[in-house]
């Protein structure tokens, strides 16, 4: 689901999940933030400097663009949005700036682009052109985009500051049926939370396995399915949790908490080993709180959909 600037390279190997205790939750904090940079997008400015913490979005703005939100959308976005402000202390502001990215401004903004018919290509390129103008991120000039997914998202790194993009699908009927709700709430959720705290896809090859992160993801071949079918999004809901598990507000927490550089870094790894009791204390707080039940998953189930 992720499609990103740079080029992440993982080998992760899971094995089943058990009851959540430090080795576990360490060693799935090692597989989704402690990544290699290996290349980058051809043609990009590679003397651009990559500077990657998981709270670098905190408080930021978040500038919807494209479609207005479906109502379903927005309750997933204002309980996301519910869970920052709890866990990084600062509000995550929301606007609609109309058709074109170019009305979000140039600040620490992320800008989330909503459709919910064909994919918007020429959209996609457009934001791209005017994020790689406004932040200076060195991407070729005049290159075109396609939408590879129902729900991506693009972290960019520029000399004027770093930009997010999210672009995801969400119901074209007023009234969306169980399968089509849950469907769109779960892409979305997973692309807020992952652009928020910069965690990465964990690859679960079991497809009978248990989950313990929204993170980890049982890999489909989807690629003949359409988007909007059935077949697709009851796939895609057994592939990853229905929400946020105990383990990913953990690992909010953690992000929002350490004090290390980069998130990437070891040592917030030592980190999180060290301050486990803490961290695990706040984020069984913070998973009972009914504010954030609309994005969060507490049992961390596949969809029963």
């Amino acid at each position: 689901m992720r499609f990103w600037i740079i080029s992440i390279c993982l080998t992760l190997f899971v094995v089943t999940p058990v009851a959540a205790d430090r080795a576990a939750y360490v060693h799935l904090a090692r597989l989704g933030w402690n990544y290699e940079l290996r290349t980058t997008m051809i043609g990009r400015d590679m003397s651009i400097p990559i500077h990657i913490h998981g709270r670098d979005l905190a408080g930021a703005s978040l500038c919807i663009v494209g479609e207005q939100p479906h109502p379903h959308s927005l309750a997933t976005i204002n309980a996301f949005r519910d869970l920052s402000e709890h866990v990084f202390g600062k509000p995550l502001t929301m606007r609609h700036a109309g058709n074109d990215a170019s009305g979000c401004g140039s600040g620490r903004t992320v800008v989330l682009r909503l459709y919910s018919g064909h994919p918007p290509n020429r959209a996609l390129s457009s934001d791209l052109s005017w994020m790689n103008q406004t932040y200076e991120l060195g991407l070729p000039e005049r290159r075109q985009y396609a939408v590879s997914s129902p729900a991506m998202a693009q972290t960019f790194f520029g000399r004027r500051g770093q930009g997010t993009h999210i672009m995801v699908k969400q119901p074209a009927r007023t009234r969306p049926g169980m399968l089509e709700a849950a469907f769109y709430k779960s892409i979305l959720v997973e692309e807020l939370f992952q652009s928020f705290t910069f965690g990465m896809d964990i690859l679960l090859f079991d497809p009978n396995a248990g989950f313990q992160s929204k993170l980890q993801e049982t890999p489909l071949r989807m690629d003949r399915l359409s988007w909007e079918s059935s077949d697709f999004m009851r796939a895609m809901l057994r592939s990853n949790p229905a929400g946020l598990c105990a383990f990913d507000v953990f690992m909010m927490h953690a992000v929002a908490q350490t004090s290390v550089d980069q998130t990437v870094d070891p040592l917030f790894i030592e980190f999180i080993d060290r301050e486990y009791e803490v961290l695990l204390a706040q984020a069984e707080l913070t998973m009972a709180d009914d504010r954030f039940a609309a994005v969060l998953a507490p049992g961390c189930q596949r969809s029963p959909i």
